[in-house]
């Protein structure tokens, strides 16, 4: 049983809960003028916008790097508490379309310039590769200045000179220098192994990393007009090639015979299984390979996974669950 003092004691306290409720519910407003002499300043981050390039380091799970249409590339070292940019007053352009770290030596990575989503007027083109070999702390230029956008870069899982990229190119008008390049030795020389034509850029490559020759790539016959998109023709479609990028055949059997945007990934859990996603009206959507792609059947119509291809449409397989 209670004795007095404490029963005392709670009956005070419950009785005083409704009168501050009510005290606050009654509070007057405060005075607008208060904050008449408040000054709003910025606190960052100073380069906002969007990124469509981004990747991590296995070897280091708390590292990563973004590529911004507009501001060059950015590291964190905290798993995205804080980012630090790494790039400034080194590269000769600031729009990133593709970043990579090299699996086998987390100092050398590869920076491709040029948003590959043409977002017409705001499109930025860029200048080529960059390579570091110290963790993103200084960058050189190593070529293919004219590719104008860079959407994919991969590298062999042990050699980290041994490298691939996807140049969409230029989005206003023709361009030769669109296609698949390899270099054996860092940036230092590049080939053009897979070229369509002018107007049909790389949107996507893909490599198996169980067995890195067979290689994987999209291509996206495009064009950007003021207000508009030319997205499709015999351009666009999916190769693939099995000696390393020496020779290609196209990949067609399931898949739409006129496509638009396209996108490609190999499973790293199956390297039998690929994925695919095609811009096209009718038969689009997302496309599954169980045989290395030698045939495709459709396993998603889903309109909102190509909805806005131009801009969005990308696959990545999971590395884990094939």
């Amino acid at each position: 049983m209670l004795r007095r003092p404490q029963l005392l004691l709670l009956v005070l306290v419950f009785s005083g809960v409704p009168k501050a409720a009510e005290a606050q519910e009654t509070a007057s407003p405060v005075d607008p003028t208060v904050f008449e002499s408040m000054q709003w300043r910025s606190i960052g981050p100073f380069r906002g916008g969007r990124s469509v390039a981004s990747t991590g380091v296995p070897s280091e799970p708390r590292t990563y790097y973004m590529g911004t249409v507009g501001g060059g590339v950015w590291k964190t070292t905290d798993a995205g508490v804080t980012w630090d940019n790494v790039s400034d007053g080194q590269l000769g352009t600031s729009s990133v379309g593709a970043i990579t770290v090299a699996e086998s030596d987390a100092n050398v990575v590869y920076v491709g310039m040029g948003e590959h989503a043409i977002r017409g007027v705001m499109t930025s083109h860029g200048d080529g590769v960059y390579r570091s070999t110290d963790a993103g702390r200084t960058w050189t230029h190593v070529g293919l200045d004219r590719t104008r956008a860079i959407s994919r870069i991969r590298v062999h899982p042990t050699d980290p000179d041994l490298v691939y990229v996807a140049a969409q190119g230029a989005p206003y008008g023709a361009n030769e220098e669109r296609g698949i390049y390899r270099s054996r030795d860092g940036g230092e020389n590049w080939e053009k192994i897979l070229y369509v034509d002018e107007d049909s850029g790389a949107s996507d490559i893909s490599m198996d990393m169980s067995n890195p020759r067979i290689l994987y790539a999209a291509f996206w016959q495009h064009r950007r007009l003021g207000w508009q998109v030319q997205s499709g023709g015999p351009g666009s479609g999916l190769w693939k090639s099995s000696d390393g990028g020496d020779s290609w055949s196209r990949l067609e059997e399931g898949l739409p015979e006129l496509m638009g945007k396209t996108s490609i990934d190999v499973s790293r859990a199956n390297p039998d299984r690929v994925f695919a996603i095609v811009e096209a009206d009718p038969g689009g959507g997302v496309f599954r390979s169980d045989d290395r792609g030698e045939s495709w059947q459709l396993v998603s119509d889903n309109w909102s996974a190509r909805a806005r291809a131009w801009y969005y449409m990308e696959i990545f397989a999971d590395p884990l669950d094939e």
